[in-house]
């Protein structure tokens, strides 16, 4: 989507794709990565995500970036956490302690922004873009990520004509033709979830089936 898009969604608080609570799948199927405490990971386009409390409560070093300056500022803000801001190039940057929240176009990071990431949380990122983005997303990610680094990615396969995203549908196929020249892709789980979101059967949608993949950079 273009910048204006999400800017003004967090303007108009048109944010329906936060959660307040953390997600199972995170909770669930991140010791498969065997992640050390201690280690970097890394949360694109991160909103004003509690995941990242839990990640931090779990003694990991995390790096966020996003957009809009009003969602790390709520992140800070609603969670009273203290933070300073400082600039990196095209950045403001926002620290904290094992926190480190880069409010910017992800496309602008570079590969020292992301010195000694282990692993990276793609809950809301890939299935953010549309698809004339999503090989652009794959091959800067590329760029940025270490050999042996861990992605825990979630995805929605559903019947795009039905919805229009975002979430987008990322269907299986789609995460191999993206990942696997420079990744190992292993699917951890898939289930029908379109009970347990009234919301997307709301906007129509007759199938909606969620993904979760660990993907190891090759």
């Amino acid at each position: 989507m273009h910048q204006e898009f999400w800017l003004e969604r967090w303007q108009q608080n048109q944010i329906g794709f936060h959660s307040e609570s953390i997600n199972p799948h995170l909770e669930q199927y991140w010791p498969a990565l065997h992640i050390e405490a201690g280690s970097r990971v890394f949360v694109p386009l991160c909103g004003k995500s509690n995941d990242m409390l839990w990640l931090l409560a779990q003694n990991y070093r995390v790096i966020g970036v996003e957009l809009s300056p009003l969602a790390v500022n709520a992140f800070f803000t609603e969670n009273k956490v203290p933070a300073t801001a400082g600039h990196k190039d095209n950045f403001e940057v926002w620290e904290n302690d094992d926190l480190c929240i880069y409010c910017g176009d992800f496309f602008h990071l570079r590969e020292d922004d992301l010195t000694g990431v282990d692993a990276v949380y793609d809950r809301a990122s890939l299935v953010a873009l549309p698809p004339e983005m999503r090989a652009d997303y794959a091959a800067h990610m590329k760029r940025l990520l270490k050999t042996s680094t861990k992605i825990l990615l979630v995805a929605f396969d559903y019947p795009q004509q039905e919805m229009d995203g975002p979430p987008f549908s990322v269907q299986c196929q789609e995460v191999e033709t993206l990942y696997r020249d420079w990744c190992r892709i292993d699917l951890l789980h898939t289930e029908d979830i379109l009970s347990k979101e009234p919301r997307f059967r709301e906007r129509g949608l007759n199938r909606l089936q969620e993904q979760v993949y660990v993907l190891t950079v090759l």
